[in-house]
């Protein structure tokens, strides 16, 4: 049953995009718009929603996006401009640039609407399941007002702190996945050189100390699998690494390890020939350095 006193709109229906809105769309009245219109137009009649021209989205009290990188969230920010009212809220699940998001919320601010860095995790599974992560920068008040509409599609909603502060954690917990990432794929190889199974040996590893999501939940069904499901790409993980050391030299810490990570996927994005393939297809260049495939 719609909540009709709320009226939302979804910018941005992308893998993670597309079911999400399809969920605010069950309780919410919902616009939608994508670059591709006819993605909106399979979207509202699919879920329920209406696909709208993009000046009409500036009619709903609270506006979402989830678009591949900040740039396009301030540049579609700037095209609304004259559009957008007072006392609309912005929440954008783009896993974006801290420093960027900044500035555009300023200009939205002048206009008095409100903005929310609201990135998400739990990948395109959790956003089909409804059960996505939310790690959500902004004013308490800002939250407090957006936490029932990003309930239609998250389980985990949490306010880690003031604006920027949800790209910046996103982009270290990415940063993460992307180092286990690597040295899984480095060991495997090394394993699998020396005639050790690879799937005895991920057997071992996820009832050990050095199991982690990427072994337990990704390097199975993707890698020894040999499937690599494009669900996100190689070239959006390299995008966070370097949004990550961005993050590290505003800090002004330390940081050998993450900043060495950046530019591993940097050279994987270039040497593995595309940067629209899954991510864990960097487990295909350490095959290649080391003459091995991880089977």
């Amino acid at each position: 049953m719609q909540d009709t006193n709320v009226r939302t709109a979804f910018i941005g229906l992308g893998a993670m995009g597309y079911p999400m809105a399809g969920h605010l769309a069950k309780k919410y009245e919902t616009m939608v718009w994508n670059r591709t219109f006819a993605k909106a137009e399979a979207h509202a009649k699919e879920f329920g929603s209406r696909a709208v021209e993009l000046p009409e989205v500036a009619q709903a009290d609270i506006l979402l996006t989830c678009l591949p990188t900040s740039l396009e969230v301030d540049e579609l920010a700037r095209r609304l401009l004259p559009y957008l009212r007072p006392g609309m809220l912005w929440i954008d699940h783009t896993s974006g640039e801290p420093e960027l998001a900044k500035m555009t919320a300023q200009m939205l601010q002048e206009k008095g609407v409100s903005y929310l860095d609201a990135c998400l995790s739990g990948g395109v599974a959790g956003a089909v399941q409804g059960r996505a992560t939310v790690m959500a920068g902004g004013s308490a008040e800002d939250f407090a007002r957006a936490r029932p509409v990003m309930e239609a599609y998250a389980a985990k909603i949490v306010h880690v702190g003031p604006l920027g502060s949800g790209h910046a954690v996103k982009a270290v917990n990415n940063a993460l996945l992307a180092v286990n990432l690597w040295a899984l794929s480095e060991g495997m190889v090394a394993l699998v050189k020396q005639g050790v199974d690879a799937g005895l040996a991920l057997e071992v590893i996820n009832a050990s100390s050095g199991r982690s999501n990427v072994s337990e939940n990704l390097f199975g069904q993707r890698v020894i699998s040999r499937q690599f499901p494009n669900t996100f790409a190689l070239g959006l993980l390299a995008k966070d690494t370097g949004i990550c050391v961005k993050v590290l030299e505003a800090a002004g810490t330390p940081a050998p390890m993450l900043r060495q990570v950046r530019e591993f996927f940097e050279i994987a994005k270039r040497e593995v020939g595309a940067a629209e393939v899954d991510h864990t297809a960097v487990a295909q260049l350490l095959e290649k350095w080391s003459g091995v495939e991880i089977k």
